[in-house]
């Protein structure tokens, strides 16, 4: 079940997972991560091609719903732990974000008020094969290259421009973010 949100962010109800992504969507709550390695380079995820929702593609570090009641932050730390193998060494909030993005290969919705989180990851990670098919390190202009090439899944710009302010000061102006 999925936390349903009005367009200021507050609960109105819920809905079940896939229900809510068919469209034209329900407004929900979801959480994107950011994590960077201690060089400033972003935790990158191609997205295990078992997920019913844009498999095989790129995005960030780790993305998902709150369960209903659930607090943002701890979510978001949940699924990392969950999806990758690893506990960030600093997760701090970086916003909020609300955007209607169609997947054009599922013909699913990303409706959502996105919580946004970035931090730092020291520890090797442990993916779950099940969620998360491989994993990159780059740098910002490996990311320019790679997404110019590469499939993303289609919040990912959204979700990273709009948390690049709280980025810059995890990362450091010598990162580049």
């Amino acid at each position: 079940m999925l936390e349903l949100v009005d367009e200021a962010g507050r609960t109105v109800g819920t809905a079940e997972k896939l229900a809510a992504h068919q469209p034209p969507g329900q407004l929900h709550r979801a959480f994107s991560v950011f994590l960077f390695d201690p060089r400033g380079r972003l935790l990158l995820q191609r997205r295990s091609l078992e997920k019913y929702h844009s498999p095989g593609v790129w995005s960030n570090t780790c993305c998902g719903h709150p369960l209903p009641g659930e607090p943002p932050f701890v979510a978001a730390a949940r699924r990392t732990a969950e999806e990758l193998g690893v506990a960030p060494a600093l997760l701090r909030e970086a916003g909020t974000v609300r955007y209607n993005h169609p997947d054009p290969l599922s013909g699913l919705v990303e409706q959502e008020f996105n919580h946004l989180f970035a931090g730092v990851v020291e520890q090797e990670l442990r993916p779950d094969p099940a969620e998360v098919a491989e994993t990159a390190l780059v740098t910002p202009g490996e990311l320019a290259r790679r997404h110019e090439r590469l499939p993303f899944s289609a919040w990912f710009m959204t979700v990273l421009d709009a948390a690049r302010p709280a980025i810059r000061e995890v990362t450091g102006p010598a990162a580049g973010w």
